[in-house]
């Protein structure tokens, strides 16, 4: 049989730094395309080990403690997990890990109005501009009299506000539910978390009546609240947030039960936002780095998306100053290096994803 001649990214790990080089290499057989897809699957989940253990030793950062029950996160945690528009799923360290989503709800609930409301209703109660503050500044858009924008925490509980229409009750329920359809299991409020937010939550208190004074939220001022504080303590891992991310880059629709999560009319609308503002007052550097849409949690969580191929969820509660977390962001930073992820790249990747996925 004929040597066939196939380029394919070869990874090399040496005391515990990655690297990364293409090769062209002889192949004495012909190899199918099961043989060739378990080899790429051997060498990127490799990859991911490299990155674990390159990362797994950077100690920057500090575990929240503005929310009492979060100071209880082991700072060791850190999990990785990486779910593919068709289904495939490459994981290591700590991705069964739960801990509280936090922040990164808002950008989902957000699609749950947005399909409730449409575009216009929702670019009227909340704004989509970046404000440069941090995710909890009482800052209002006066002018407009609304948020800035629905990933800071004003922004987040006029959303939310929208949501309590009906009862309280029924709204959790229906947000546990969307939740689910993103990652294809049932999800329950960690009670101690919920409890902790609503006893210190005392700058969202001030955020929600200083909006109900503008007229920007209703009067149903405490349930609002109590829903606001019930989403950002449901319980997820890293696998759960890939799994989110992935549903976001497959068009909406959940790549393992089929299910559609988000109509994908309005997908276009949570991940520019998720790219202008997910990333708290860190977005624009974001932005000019990783250059994604991604959504970070101060629990430690963050998902980030590439349209069209999968999405990551990683979790390492040792958060900088801005409330992100360091490791999620430069392992993230270094996968966008490495594949050339970047929306606006335009150098020829160390490694194609494609391939190795």
């Amino acid at each position: 049989m004929k040597p066939q001649q196939q380029t394919v990214s070869l990874l090399i790990r040496e005391n515990s730094q990655v690297k990364i080089t293409n090769r062209s290499i002889k192949l004495e057989l012909l190899l199918d395309n099961s043989q060739i897809n378990q080899y790429a699957n051997f060498q990127f989940h490799n990859y991911l080990f490299g990155l674990h253990q390159k990362y797994q030793s950077l100690k920057e950062g500090l575990v929240a403690d503005y929310i009492p029950e979060l100071q209880k996160a082991n700072p060791e945690w850190f999990g990785i997990s990486i779910v593919t528009t068709t289904g495939q799923i490459y994981q290591i360290g700590d991705y069964q890990q739960t801990f509280t989503i936090q922040s990164i709800s808002k950008p989902f609930v957000y699609g749950m109005a947005l399909e409730n409301y449409g575009r216009e209703v929702m670019l009227n109660k909340v704004g989509v501009e970046p404000t440069g503050q941090a995710f909890n500044s009482i800052e209002l858009d006066q002018k407009n009299n609304r948020p800035y924008n629905p990933m800071v925490n004003a922004g987040a509980i006029a959303t939310t506000d929208l949501l309590t229409v009906d009862s309280a009750s029924k709204r959790l329920e229906q947000i546990l539910k969307m939740f689910s359809c993103y990652t294809g299991r049932e999800h329950h409020l960690d009670w101690s978390v919920f409890l902790s937010e609503k006893a210190t939550g005392s700058k969202n208190k001030a955020l929600a009546y200083l909006m109900h004074n503008s007229g920007m939220i209703s009067n149903n001022i405490e349930e609002t609240l109590d829903l606001y504080f019930q989403q950002c303590s449901i319980s997820v891992s890293c696998h759960d947030l890939a799994m989110m991310g992935a549903t976001l880059a497959n068009k909406g629709v959940n790549p393992l039960t089929g299910k559609q999560a988000l109509n994908k009319y309005y997908v276009q609308n949570v991940l520019s936002l998720m790219h202008s503002c997910g990333m708290y007052d860190f977005a624009g550097e974001w932005a000019y780095r990783v250059g994604l849409p991604a959504k970070s949690g101060v629990s430690g969580g963050l998902v980030t998306v590439i349209p069209g191929k999968c999405g990551i969820g990683i979790f390492s509660p040792l958060l900088d100053a801005k409330g992100n977390s360091v490791r999620a962001i430069r392992v993230c930073e270094q996968i966008a290096r490495d594949f050339g992820l970047h929306l606006y790249n335009a150098v020829e990747p160390i490694c194609d994803l494609a391939f190795w996925m």
